[in-house]
């Protein structure tokens, strides 16, 4: 979800607002997803590296999920969505971690589609923590090293709870930027990629609809011939 500050700028208006038109639009994208039946929709919030921008744009960034599901679990509820919140949460202020435990806790027993956040998550790291948690079992002899396979890993990563849905069919980024940013490194082996200049707060349902569409057309081969 890339261009909230471009799309402030432009506006001539601080980065702030950019990222409450950018978290309001998250709104409007989760309702039109799930009405698509879109079975998970993982939205990468805030990476392991975002910590490096200034203090106040950081308490900001930590102040939106709060304000999020704050004011959107009712419509959550409506809409049947089920919360999953994956990173290094532990790392998280207090009330932003707190408010996070509580979406997921409250949309629990719902069967729809799953809105996943990634929040201070990086994909590296987390390719790291797995192995780090495989060699801890192999080190007590849980598992053999040439048990290790894709499924080992896979069950070893933030993305483990989310099952055969694991893997992103298509992966969207918005405002130009022809980068993965650490996003889901393992996971998106064979994702289709979808690129916009259009920056996230005007990411519309016009938008995702050309991204789906555009993927619908495409053949998956996953390195063999069809």
């Amino acid at each position: 979800m890339d261009g909230n500050g471009r799309w402030a700028k432009a506006h001539h208006r601080p980065r702030a607002f950019g990222h409450k038109a950018g978290m309001d639009n998250v709104k409007t994208i989760t309702k039109v997803a799930s009405n698509l039946g879109v079975k998970v929709l993982t939205l990468y919030a805030f990476s392991t590296e975002n910590w490096r921008r200034p203090t106040e744009e950081v308490n900001y960034l930590m102040q939106l999920p709060i304000d999020f599901f704050n004011t959107f679990i009712p419509e959550l509820m409506v809409q049947n969505v089920k919360v999953n919140v994956m990173g290094f949460l532990d790392q998280l202020p207090e009330k932003t971690l707190a408010v996070t435990k509580q979406a997921m806790a409250e949309t629990a027993n719902n069967t729809g589609m799953i809105l996943n956040f990634a929040l201070n998550y990086g994909g590296r790291a987390e390719i790291t923590a797995g192995v780090q948690a495989i060699a801890q079992e192999v080190a007590v002899g849980k598992i053999k090293p040439n048990e290790i396979d894709d499924q080992v890993v896979q069950s070893h990563l933030m993305t483990a709870s989310l099952g055969e849905l694991a893997d992103p069919d298509l992966l969207i980024r918005t405002s130009g930027e022809l980068r993965l940013s650490n996003f889901l490194l393992w996971q998106i082996a064979y994702s289709e990629f979808f690129f916009t200049d259009v920056h996230w707060p005007d990411f519309s349902e016009v938008e995702l609809n050309a991204a789906i569409d555009s993927y619908n057309h495409r053949v998956r081969r996953y390195g063999g011939l069809k």
